[in-house]
């Protein structure tokens, strides 16, 4: 069905005569004439009485007038809502964030960001890294953000994918207390053949980070794998619960660790220090998604000039 059909219908129906509604829609008679029976076609159903004169709209007539008007009242708001949708999704940011960082850190960064800038709506998608870094490749987010070291390439180019630092933590190897109150686990114990250790699955970047920097400590403590999760809270969980050494980040556990629910199940040299950055891509990104990076940057900027 075209449109104008429907605006044809309507002239009609407000004249009742087929040579003026013609003029009025600046065409000829049998070519008006056409579109109305058109229309009719198209509908399944008459809605002229060509025997009357004026013509009169059949009963299916009056109730399509109505239609008719709904509809194109309808299609002429389409274009004010379609640019207020825009203008909402251009304010909407759009931000993936690893789990971890979703629990701890994300929610006083944004506060912070406040200070200095507009933090419209947000939409978060916390995730695994793999995942994050899926969706900025694909464009479905403007942001990600994560732990990240400079020793460990990630799947975000630096040639395409600009980064700002916006904080850091510390992955800690950590384990419950035993009945001493020492370490129930610990790397490398005199005596010790076996290290049961809570491992990441390859999608999580915290054991990408932990893999590729301590990888080869753990092979020379013996450590085994026996329990694995992408999710640094569920191995925080098996770690409270006396199963293993887990990797987490400092922010993640600082409650624990005050408390003495964990303790450091290592010495400083299993500690691994890394970076908290945002990822974007090099294209530019609508003003709000723009006022969010600028203000991270000088945020970035204040703390620590030499990542910035």
């Amino acid at each position: 069905m075209n449109l104008s059909w429907l605006e044809d219908f309507l002239a009609l129906a407000a004249s009742g005569n087929f040579s003026r509604a013609a003029e009025e829609r600046h065409m000829t008679q049998p070519a008006f004439s056409r579109r109305i029976r058109a229309l009719e076609e198209w509908l399944g159903v008459v809605l002229i009485d060509r025997g009357s004169h004026p013509a009169t709209l059949t009963d299916t007539g009056e109730w399509f007038r109505t239609v008719a008007q709904e509809i194109l009242a309808r299609v002429a708001r389409v274009p004010d809502e379609a640019r207020a949708v825009a203008d909402a999704s251009s304010a909407t940011l759009r931000l993936a964030s690893t789990h971890a960082l979703s629990f701890t850190f994300l929610p006083s960064w944004l506060r912070s960001l406040e200070s200095h800038t507009t933090v419209g709506p947000v939409q978060l998608v916390s995730d695994v890294l793999q995942q994050c870094e899926t969706l900025l490749l694909q464009g479905r987010v403007q942001f990600v953000l994560s732990h990240w070291h400079e020793r460990v390439p990630g799947r975000l180019d630096p040639a395409a994918y600009r980064s700002v630092r916006v904080g850091s933590d510390t992955l800690l190897p950590v384990s419950a207390p035993g009945p001493g109150g020492a370490p129930l686990h610990r790397l490398s114990p005199p005596g010790q053949a076996r290290v049961p250790v809570l491992a990441y699955s390859a999608e999580s970047g915290i054991g990408r980070v932990v893999r590729a920097m301590r990888g080869a400590l753990l092979d020379q403590a013996q450590a085994e794998p026996v329990f694995t999760a992408h999710l640094a809270s569920v191995l925080k969980t098996m770690a409270l619960d006396g199963r293993g050494i887990a990797w987490l980040p400092a922010s993640l556990i600082r409650d624990e660790l005050d408390a003495g629910r964990l303790l450091e199940a290592g010495g400083s040299e299993w500690a691994v220090e890394v970076e908290i950055r945002l990822f974007r891509g090099q294209a530019a990104l609508p003003r709000a998604a723009e006022a969010l990076w600028s203000a991270a940057a000088q945020l970035s900027c204040r703390a620590s000039p030499a990542h910035a």
